[in-house]
């Protein structure tokens, strides 16, 4: 047995193995010069450079400095395996690798780290492992600078310039840079994941997978920063991470000239250029830009949150998830803006906000050419143009183009408004709700228009009002060619030609394309009129008809006429208007062939032919046709009231 490392030996063999493994001696000595090496593979090629003839392989032409070298080499080729472990049965091409094997068996990992108190099975790995601590990374790229632990993962890089990928599937024919990648993809077609996570059952395709995702469980994180002190799970993200403090960004993308730490993160990045999405769920057909995307994803079907809040219980699916949401807790708002002063819990949130003061809008939508600050925002409105809304709610069957309206959405349904205002107890179901109204205590309205000076609390808001002056109407019907201010007036717009108005009125049965509409109208039955006017005191079933009252203390008709110049309070006030020049009369009565200008007309020209009377006197029970004519009937109650 070997003193040092407590190898088992041969008693010949033990000065032999402490001169070439414990003393630096240099045991390979060259036939031809008498030159001394320490490693055969450095005796190898020292004889190739000298011009020696090898032994070579006929299969694959490599060359080897023994017949005994050339003769294990030929075992790969005809796989014979005559070394048999006694515990398992597996079989190997040499004596040495089954010795290594058996350690599996016994346990014994005779190579012990001083620093962390692991240890290894193998000397190979016990030497890189060691580097980790020392940060030694003694094999450098000449192509790139880049340097590496060893000697193998250096070859391996190398590939990446030279383009080899030796491994190829049998299967689809993808072709990998490692042969444990190969090993590792070869699951996807078998379905094999031989790992099982005992925590919480979770099975892997790969041991090293395991092992990162055991991490999660145990909050081992044993590759540390040791600028900043932060720890990671990887070494590789570690190494990325360093970049952080020494600036180093050497990927660049060739489409926008961006840098990056990672040549992985480029890949993706170059994916916003091409479009291509090339992972896809195999239970919805949802295509992503990235296989951690997918991954993510794939735990909307499966229910998976791994990951766990301690203080109030609430589960997540993504770790920086469950980061950003400890900072509710603690209060911690690490990033501030150096231009308002706002901080701001989480890194992408701030790089956003800080658009807001630079105006950079960097995703383009290549059909409109309307720019946007996020790539989810990009995402979302892109729906606008393929119809596409992925999002179904499985309580009314309405659909979403993103999964944020689609959980608002589901409020509705729950009767949860998690949102409150401190300063009067008010409930919302959105936070912009809620952000909005905060601004009528505060009586902050920050965003001015620059043609007719008024000011808005809501940015959204103030940009659906220059749309009054500009004309604009970016949001058109793909059926009849109507454009719209804004997209949710669309959306409406399109329930008219489908036929959809999933609202219904419990009290008489009438149905809507919107919440918000149908709230408005049960107000009919309620008698509820929650909005009033400061000015005059008079009460309105819904917000947007106190607004139009307003004008008229205010004396604002922002909808002028082009033709003649007359002004409106209301645009759809301008819109009938604009029918007397155009002599358009777009609604015909199917009973008499009479023709009209506006919808509402219409509705009560045909009640004359059906016989409805649809509003009722609360006071007597007598009947009317429209609103209007019940509300002038009112007076006749009053008057008689002494």
């Amino acid at each position: 047995m070997c003193s040092k490392c407590g190898k088992s030996l041969g008693g010949k063999s033990v000065p032999l193995h402490i001169q070439r493994w414990h003393s630096g001696g240099k045991s390979y000595v060259c036939s031809e010069c008498a030159e001394s090496l320490s490693g055969s593979s450095l005796l190898i090629s020292h004889r190739v450079q000298s011009g020696e003839r090898l032994y070579k392989c006929r299969c694959c032409a490599k060359s080897f400095p023994s017949m005994s070298a050339l003769s294990y080499h030929q075992r790969s080729h005809t796989g014979e395996r005559q070394y048999e472990c006694s515990h398992c049965g597996k079989c190997f091409t040499s004596s040495s690798v089954l010795h290594y094997h058996q350690r599996l068996h016994i346990g014994e990992r005779p190579y012990n780290c001083n620093e962390c108190g692991k240890s290894f099975k193998f000397k190979s790995t016990f030497i890189k492992h060691q580097r980790i601590h020392t940060g030694e990374r003694p094999y450098a790229c000449s192509e790139c600078g880049k340097s590496f632990i060893s000697r193998t993962d250096l070859r391996y890089h190398q590939r990446i310039h030279t383009g080899e990928r030796p491994y190829q599937c049998t299967e689809c024919g993808k072709s990998f840079v490692r042969r444990n990648i190969l090993k590792v993809h070869k699951k996807v077609h078998s379905g094999e994941r031989p790992y099982k996570c005992n925590e919480c059952g979770k099975s892997l395709k790969c041991k090293s997978s395991l092992i990162k995702h055991q991490r999660i469980h145990t909050g081992e994180r044993p590759y540390t920063c040791s600028e900043c002190g932060k720890s990671f799970i990887t070494s590789s993200v570690l190494h990325s991470h360093q970049r952080v403090h020494t600036g180093e960004r050497p990927y660049e993308c060739s489409d926008c000239g961006k840098t990056f730490t990672t040549s992985s993160v480029l890949r993706d990045h170059q994916r916003l250029h091409t479009g291509e999405r090339p992972y896809e769920c195999s239970e919805c057909g949802k295509t992503f830009t990235t296989s951690s995307a997918l991954h993510y994803h794939h735990r909307v079907h499966t229910g998976e949150r791994p990951y766990k809040c301690t203080e109030c219980g609430k589960t997540f699916v993504r770790r920086n998830s469950l980061s950003v949401h400890l900072k509710v807790h603690s209060g911690e708002k690490p990033y501030k803006c150096n231009e308002c002063g706002k901080s701001l819990k989480c890194k992408s949130t701030f790089i956003q906000h800080q658009r807001i003061h630079t105006g950079e809008r960097p995703y383009e939508c290549s059909e409109c050419g309307k720019s946007f600050s996020a790539t989810s925002v990009l995402r979302s409105h892109q729906r606008i143009h393929t119809g596409e809304r992925p999002y179904e709610c499985s309580e009314c069957g309405k659909s979403f183009t993103s999964s944020s309206a689609l959980r608002s959405h589901q409020r509705v349904h729950t009767g949860e408004r998690p949102y409150e205002c401190h300063e009067c107890g008010k409930f919302f179901l959105h936070r912009n709700s809620l952000n909005v109204h905060i601004k009528v205590h505060s009586g902050e309205r920050p965003y001015t228009c620059n043609e007719c000076g008024k000011s808005l609390n809501y940015k959204s808001t103030f940009i659906q009002h220059q749309r009054i002056h500009t004309g604009e109407k970016p949001y058109l019907c793909s059926e009849c060619g109507k454009s719209f201010s804004h997209s949710c007036a669309l959306r409406y717009h399109r329930q008219s030609h489908l036929g959809i108005s999933p609202y219904d009125c419990n009290e008489c049965g009438k149905s809507f394309t919107s919440s918000s509409v149908l709230r408005d109208h049960q107000r009919l039955h309620t008698g509820e009129r929650p909005y009033e006017c400061s000015q005059c005191g008079k009460s309105f079933t819904a917000r947007s008809v106190l607004r139009s009252h307003q004008r008229v203390h205010s004396r604002e008709r922002p909808y002028e006429c082009s033709e003649c110049g007359k002004s409106f309070v209301r645009r759809n006030s301008l819109n009938v208007h604009i029918r007397v020049h155009s002599g358009e009369k777009p609604y015909k009565c199917s009973e008499c062939g009479k023709s009209w200008k506006c919808k509402s007309t219409f509705i009560k020209h045909q009640r004359i032919h059906i016989g409805e009377k649809s509003f009722a006197c609360s006071e007597c029970g007598k009947s009317f046709m429209s609103q209007g004519a019940l509300s002038h009937h009112h007076r006749v109650h009053s008057s008689n009231r002494p």
